[in-house]
């Protein structure tokens, strides 16, 4: 019988506690009764506030934490049982809280010159975290680095070695850094702006966690300088997946979905021309099943879900999702969330944003 190693619902109960429990709505508790896998994601509620949900596999909510303001990209920690909530681009509050509410929220915000894009990562042992940053002065893209035993205090940073970095993760071993420089410039003076799109140069970087140093950096070719690299996420082998979005022009179909490994060239998959079509040249999130060994992404310009077969790189399910948001592995293939509020088989009166965090690190058989 398949069982998530990290958490599932017996583990999140158990570390919530009786406080915890408490706290719940009656729907909210009969949710996570009914629930084996337990997800995150950003919201915006019918009001206009934003939050984070905490939801069942089901897709019910069972729990809401408010926001300061829109959220993008998230991560958790199994070591700490932490989840970062990092604002859109170009906001500059990230938001650390503990689902089970064992300790207050830390709102960090970026340095001044810096401002955050939307993803991060922990380190294995939750001690860190790393946020993808922009430099916008200096045009360049940093990893900032905060000390997850201080309050999450700033310590340093480290170049990424391009331009516009977007999605990140870190090695299984926690040795390595995985950037995705989307190659994209902006500037906050020019709010969400593309400044630079007759000049890109997206590109993977493999850094050194210890170090900061360049470990390899792979460049995509010429003809798909306008391709920007945005998502990663890595297999159980330790491949790295990665999912882009093309600024050229509408009619062409560029490779959308790659991969490759440490020392290795990029790989890209070979979709039908129709799949590429459907995902309208625009990846949003992509997700890795490692267990069941399957990629899947999701478009919300083309409205779809699409997974593949990660050996293989075929694809074995196309599906209409309008405004497609977030993507994580599930017991089944996916969970796959909306911008309609829609979130697996459920609707509810929310907005789901762009990402969605599954609450554990490892799926086992």
């Amino acid at each position: 019988m398949w069982r998530s190693k990290a958490v599932d619902r017996r583990d999140f109960v158990k570390a919530a506690g009786l406080g915890f429990l408490a706290t719940l709505s009656p729907r909210g508790a009969a949710a996570l009764q009914r629930s084996d896998a337990v997800f995150a994601s950003g919201i915006k509620r019918a009001n206009g506030s934003f939050a984070v949900a905490t939801v069942g596999e089901r897709g019910e909510i069972i729990d809401t934490i408010g926001l300061p303001a829109r959220a993008h990209g998230m991560a958790h920690s199994l070591a700490t049982g932490r989840t970062v909530a990092f604002a859109r681009r170009p906001g500059t509050f990230a938001m650390i809280f503990d689902h089970q509410h064992r300790a207050d929220p830390i709102v960090i915000t970026s340095p001044s010159g810096r401002h955050f894009y939307g993803h991060g990562a922990f380190s294995p042992d939750g001690k860190l975290l790393y946020a993808s940053e922009n430099d916008f002065d200096g045009q360049r893209g940093v990893i900032g680095l905060y000390d997850g035993t201080n309050r999450f205090e700033r310590i340093g940073e480290f170049e990424t070695f391009g331009v516009g970095p977007h999605d990140m993760t870190v090695s299984d071993d926690g040795k390595m850094l995985i950037v995705a420089n989307g190659g994209i410039e902006t500037h906050p003076d020019f709010g969400r702006t593309k400044l630079n799109l007759n000049a890109m140069q997206p590109s993977l970087a493999l850094i050194d966690a210890a170090t900061g140093a360049l470990i390899e950096k792979h460049v995509l070719p010429e003809r798909w300088s306008q391709l920007s690299t945005r998502h990663v996420d890595i297999d159980a082998s330790g491949r790295i997946w990665f999912a882009c979005q093309y600024e050229g022009h509408r009619n062409d179909l560029p490779p959308l979905i790659g991969s490759f490994g440490k020392g290795e060239d990029l790989s890209f998959v070979a979709l039908p021309a129709e799949t590429t079509r459907r995902l309208a040249n625009y990846v949003g999130a992509i997700a890795v099943n490692r267990h069941q060994g399957l990629v899947g992404v999701t478009s919300p310009k083309g409205g779809a879900f699409v997974m593949i077969d990660a050996a293989s790189g075929h694809v074995i399910k196309e599906q209409a999702v309008a405004e497609a948001a977030g993507i994580a592995p599930a017991r089944r293939d996916f969970a796959v969330s909306s911008y309609q509020g829609d979130f697996l088989s459920e609707r509810s009166a929310v907005a789901w944003d762009q990402h969605i965090v599954r609450l554990a690190s490892e799926q086992t058989g």
